[in-house]
């Protein structure tokens, strides 16, 4: 199929091989307004064969052309060719929708629609806005013709929840629409010509939208439409090629940039609440309500990935690709970062605000999952090079709480691919209390890096695999280089980050001598917790939080019940469960803590516990009582970085072992933009 002008949509990339994916595709047929929808549940070259039975010729031309395709979990409704997506308005095809997030007020239009004779034909929350769609078309004026634009705002403001939707319909063919609200939303732009500029404007209506769709509506819905006056539509200058001519051009809409690298590395990031219209090849982008201090433009910018960076290579699995690339992703985030001749760091993203943050009377870390765990891990030496006080919260609670936040209280929010739903809500949060947000994420142009004060990339590369392993260590060291920095002007801890710069040095070959005994985890895996059921790891201090990550990948990737255990908490309960019979994973390395640990130890082998340690490499006299898993000895705060990889690596065996899709767990997506 050869095109001029191309839009193509993907939705989730990242769940491609997810067994409980939704598969599905809608193309425009060689007729006028003809769309062929086709859908298929399980991965996607189920889909791919059965789009190569069909009767199509994909040897055409078209002047301008659209499809739009969906990789999406289940999220309401069982996955099923019923519930995948596009979704459809009617029998007719008249409107078509996709869409990432969650609709919190579906049922309430459900209910409605159901009242006004629209059969719905699936369980997912989507169907409701294709209807929707449909409703407000059909219920114009007489003798007046919606915008597509004007309609896709009409549709928004009804919706609640988190969304990235796209929108095509007959009724205005070769065109497109795409809005978000809280899920990510991209757009790829491939030129044959280099583009005239690098930004788009945005395009704000003036006057009040005070119209309603139509008097008949019985007060449902209450949308408008800004036609007084209509914004002036001219060739979008952003497209144009130097000499000031149209040129042929393809869109690429998705919700991950990993998704578009193959075609384009030119890529626009949507605002919440912005509305992209496509149309024969050109490109508007409009406000649902204009903001005060929102941005006219949205830049063009060029994605850094390189295409190799989400291929496996040699590796049999994403994770275990992504295990193995940490001696490198941890020199990545310390890169140009760290002068580790004068034991200096700068983190460049702080700099304006290094004085703020040393004067905060708390510093509060709000992340989920992984990237709450790498918060908990460095809590301590925050507290103890910066002696702020510091409390780590789940973003989810910290909400739910509705915690309170001050003004002279710095927000870090952590998250790898920077649009995680809840941390993004708790963000929002604390910009209302005037308090300070500082982002860390994996991923440049996401909604935290865009709307926080400040912030640090980790510049981990590329994360495929659902289970986070490099991101995790990467996000350890950044936070770790923000507590580096900030206690820069405290003479009586020059030691201490003297000392913690020069294992950063070390620590690739350390994270490479650690990987080295991979060997020895598959036979662990294999010859002892295979066939367990369950699996309690413990430890105290710094070990905490790999305790915690290490339960978290264990269950993410092989479904084995695991439970991260403070070691200090044996006997307040936890000690009831240790028999002959219970697996246990003791993190015992050489630290201020090792005695407290100890004593651990000794309660579990008094219970007939057979544990499996943890330990440092010089730590001889447990190697010949236990079985050991020997670690490199670096400074206690670094220490968390080198356990938690063989943690890592029997996840992934445990979940090879068990036949489990390593890198796409069930249930599970990468991007959590859901709430």
């Amino acid at each position: 199929m050869t095109v001029q002008v191309g839009v193509i949509i993907v939705f989730d990339i990242l769940s491609t091989r997810d067994w409980r994916g939704k598969r599905s595709i809608a193309i425009d047929g060689d007729k006028e307004g003809e769309v062929h929808m086709l859908k298929q549940v399980g991965k996607v070259a189920a889909l791919r064969k059965k789009i190569n039975e069909q009767p199509l010729d994909f040897s055409k031309e078209f002047v301008s052309h659209t499809s739009m395709a969906h990789t999406r979990w289940a999220t309401h409704g069982q996955p099923s060719e019923r519930n995948s997506h596009p979704h459809r308005s009617d029998p007719n095809n008249e409107f078509l929708v996709v869409h990432n997030g969650i609709i919190t007020n579906y049922k309430e239009l459900r209910a409605v629609l159901e009242k006004k004779g629209y059969v719905f034909e699936s369980d997912t929350d989507t169907e409701c806005i294709a209807k929707l769609a449909k409703y407000l078309y059909d219920s114009q004026k007489a003798g007046r013709t919606l915008s597509f634009t004007s309609l896709a705002k009409a549709i928004a403001k009804e919706l609640e929840g988190a969304f990235a939707i796209i929108l095509k319909s007959k009724h205005y063919p070769n065109e497109v629409i795409a809005t978000r609200r809280g899920s990510p939303l991209l757009i790829g732009v491939k030129t044959a010509k280099k583009l005239k500029v690098d930004f788009v404007d945005v395009e704000f209506g003036t006057g009040e939208a005070t119209d309603k769709l139509a008097e008949d509506a019985d007060n449902l819905l209450t949308p408008v439409d800004p036609v007084h006056p209509k914004v002036h539509r001219t060739q979008s200058r952003a497209f144009l090629s130097d000499d000031g001519m149209p040129q042929p051009i393809e869109y690429f809409l998705a919700s991950d940039p990993s998704a578009v690298v193959e075609h384009t590395k030119r890529v626009l990031y949507l605002e919440d609440d912005d509305v992209a219209h496509i149309s024969e090849g050109d490109l508007h982008i409009h406000r649902l309500r204009r903001e005060d201090g929102m941005s006219a433009i949205r830049s063009i910018q060029t994605l850094e990935m390189e295409l190799a960076e989400i291929m496996k290579g040699s590796f049999d699995h994403f994770m275990q690709k992504e295990i193995y690339e940490q001696p490198e992703s941890v020199v990545n985030t310390m890169r140009g970062r760290v002068n580790f001749d004068d034991h200096t760091v700068t983190l460049g993203g702080l700099k304006q605000y290094l004085a703020t943050i040393r004067r905060c009377r708390r510093i509060v870390f709000v992340a989920c999952g992984t990237s709450y765990h790498s918060c908990l891990a460095t809590r301590a030496i925050f507290e103890e090079l910066t002696e702020i006080p510091v409390s780590v919260e789940l973003a989810s609670d910290f909400l739910d709480r509705r915690c309170p936040i001050f003004r002279d209280d710095v927000c870090v929010f952590v998250s790898q691919s920077g649009e995680t739903a809840d941390t993004i809500l708790a963000l929002r949060y604390c910009l209302e209390r005037g308090a300070l947000v500082v982002g860390v994420t994996n991923t440049v142009g996401s909604s935290i890096s865009r709307e926080t004060h400040c912030g640090v990339h980790i510049n981990a590369g590329p994360e495929i695999g659902v289970a986070s392993t490099k991101a995790y260590t990467s996000q350890y060291i950044a936070l770790l280089l923000m507590a580096l920095q900030l206690s820069e002007d405290r003479i009586s801890m020059a030691e201490r980050r003297k000392s913690i710069i020069d294992d950063l040095h070390e620590l690739p070959r350390y994270i490479k001598e650690t990987l080295a005994m991979d060997s020895e985890l598959l036979k662990l895996a294999k010859d002892v917790l295979h066939k367990e059921k369950s699996l309690l790891i413990m430890g105290r201090g710094y070990q905490n939080a790999t305790c915690l990550e290490g339960a978290l990948k264990i269950k993410e990737v092989s479904y084995m019940h695991s439970e991260g255990i403070l070691a200090g908490e044996l006997k307040h309960g936890p000690l009831a469960l240790i028999d002959e019979n219970m697996p246990v994973i003791l993190i015992m390395t050489k630290d201020s803590l090792y005695p407290k640990v100890q004593s651990a130890l000794q309660q579990v082998t008094a219970r007939k516990g057979h544990p499996i340690i943890i330990c440092n490499k010089d730590d001889t006299s447990l190697a010949s009582q236990y079985h050991t898993i020997q670690v490199p000895h670096v400074v206690d705060c670094l220490q968390g970085i080198l356990t938690v990889i063989p943690l890592q690596l029997l996840s992934y065996h445990l979940a090879v072992l068990n036949g489990v899709d390593v890198d796409f767990p069930r249930n599970l997506a990468k991007s959590v933009t859901v709430e």
